[in-house]
């Protein structure tokens, strides 16, 4: 057992209001300058659409992340042979189109302009030439059209499903999105720290954080290209390539990342997970099917006394325990179960998780005359009608998760590799709380029926209270709990970082190191 400790992420997606006040936050902190002008470390993205830069989730066009391939695990894009290839042409590479052109206006023409009969207005001009552009594009371009044939409908999460499930989305009266936030994952595997040529790219041994080195970077862009969530961008300025570092001189002084700090619907809750490292390399060699489960069977019970013992022997702080005991990623994750990946068949083991959203399904809800088309509709419109309140079985609540307006399908495309049972799960659980607050607060539900319901979704009355309270109630350091900074105690994060001989881009060995 090889214990490391990550400071990991949850998102809780059925509370994001899509504001951007943490776009904002973090564009004023980290890229408000020359040459990063198009960069959006944290983005907020409507799905379905096609997100930032444009169908960055099709690894068919950009070539990310890892794949399986004759038994081996390889990067799909980058890499000795490939990275060679394409060093100096890199067909893969995200074009400015996909982001869109960084402008400003002539505010100065504005009253500058000389007497005239006309209106004078402020020119859009591109940043990068000066010269004046037609804006056809923006980070957030796409915001609320769910129903657009430009954005909606060209969904890469959409593979699979048939023409009749993405038109009940898409009904006018049906129409469904939800918001998605995103930031660098900070893999366990990272696809970018294995591609640089120059091995630029480090995993932090303290915290897990992934940097970019800026004296060692040489701008060969491959980490863009290896990066399947496009989280990796290059500053045309500078000629560097730059990244999300998630705050981390905040978490040094115990501070949120300012994205998580001004998060306005409070989705986002921060914690140290501890995990089995001599285990990675086994787990992305596994099936598209089980990689879930490998993944979360990498992190490790803080509370266990072997785990303790190895991870103080590793060096891990006991601060650093203590916070991983206390860590609400590890709740939601490994106690809860609610928290899912994001495209887990990237195979770059990310450690920001995702609750994924209810709200889609409770929407359906409608007035109807009978009980049996309502159970139609929505599975849980049976609890509002009080002519037949209690006449309802789990099997006909969960039953029903197939017939929402929201694919299963679809969901488990982003989240679980397919797999919609993984995701009928999570939406058991959160109905499953949902009921048993109904219990407590409005009093007409009967506590058999919602202790069934608990039961049926693997959760006991306290557990179910734990998950309300860490998503309603909870203050700011119940959501973030951030260890003392040991610098002084950091360690190797792994012994590999590509492939099992622990070479990165082509050829150079390397450990990850600690520090910058």
């Amino acid at each position: 057992m090889d214990v490391r400790s990550q400071v990991s992420m949850v998102f809780h997606l059925d509370k994001c209001i899509g504001c951007h006040t943490c776009s904002v936050a973090c564009k004023n902190i980290w890229t408000d300058r020359k040459g990063a002008e198009y960069m959006w470390w944290n983005n907020v993205e409507t799905k379905p659409g096609t997100g930032y830069p444009t169908k960055w989730e099709d690894q068919g066009i950009y070539k990310g992340g890892w794949e399986k391939r004759n038994g081996k695990v390889t990067l799909k894009g980058a890499g000795k042979r490939r990275g060679l290839t394409n060093i100096f042409y890199n067909p893969n590479l995200p074009v400015i189109d996909d982001y869109y052109e960084p402008f400003t206006y002539k505010y100065l023409d504005l009253i500058e302009a000389p007497e005239s009969d006309d209106q004078p207005t402020a020119r859009p001009v591109s940043l990068i030439t000066g010269d004046p552009i037609d804006i056809k594009m923006g980070p957030n371009w796409d915001d609320d059209l769910s129903g657009s044939p430009d954005f909606a409908r060209n969904d890469p999460n959409f593979q699979n499903l048939s023409e009749t499930e993405q038109e009940v989305m898409f009904q006018l009266e049906k129409m469904a999105f939800f918001y998605l936030p995103r930031i660098c994952n900070h893999c366990l595997n990272p696809a970018c720290v294995a591609s640089c040529p120059s091995g630029a790219i480090y995993k932090r041994g303290e915290d897990g954080v992934v940097l970019i080195n800026q004296d060692v970077c040489r701008a060969w862009r491959m980490c863009v290209t290896a990066c399947p969530y496009k989280k990796s961008y290059y500053n045309w300025h500078t000629g560097k390539s730059e990244k999300c570092i998630l705050c981390f001189p905040r978490i040094e002084a115990g501070l949120a990342p300012a994205c998580m700090h001004s998060c306005v619907g409070r989705i986002r809750y921060l914690g140290v997970l501890l995990y089995d490292a001599s285990k990675i390399e086994s787990a992305i060699h596994d099936d598209d099917s089980n990689l879930i489960n490998r993944h979360l069977d990498l992190i490790l019970d803080p509370f266990d006394e072997e785990v303790i013992r190895e991870a103080k022997k590793n060096g891990v702080a006991d601060s650093t325990i203590h916070a991983a005991q206390n860590s609400p990623v590890y709740k939601y994750v490994k106690e809860w179960n609610l928290a899912l990946p994001l495209h887990p068949e990237f195979r770059t083991l990310p450690m920001l998780f995702y609750v994924p959203p209810l709200l889609p399904v409770m929407a359906t809800l409608k007035q109807v005359d009978n009980k049996e088309q309502a159970a139609k509709m929505n599975p849980i419109a049976k609890y509002w009608d009080d002519n037949w309140l209690y006449d309802t079985s789990t099997a006909e609540l969960w039953g029903s998760l197939d017939q929402v307006r929201f694919p299963l399908k679809y969901l488990a495309n982003m989240f679980s590799a397919g797999d919609e049972e993984l995701i009928k799960d999570k939406w058991k659980k959160l109905m499953a709380v949902r009921i048993h607050r109904r219990r407590a607060t409005v009093g007409d539900v009967s506590d058999q029926k919602a202790d069934e319901v608990l039961k049926d979704a693997g959760l006991t009355a306290e557990q179910a209270e734990g998950v309300f309270y860490l998503t309603a109630l909870a203050k700011f350091e119940d959501r973030f709990v951030i260890p003392p900074a040991h610098r002084e105690q950091a360690i190797e994060m792994m012994d590999f970082t590509g492939d099992a001989k622990g070479e990165i881009g082509f050829g150079f060995k390397s450990k990850i190191r600690r520090g910058i």
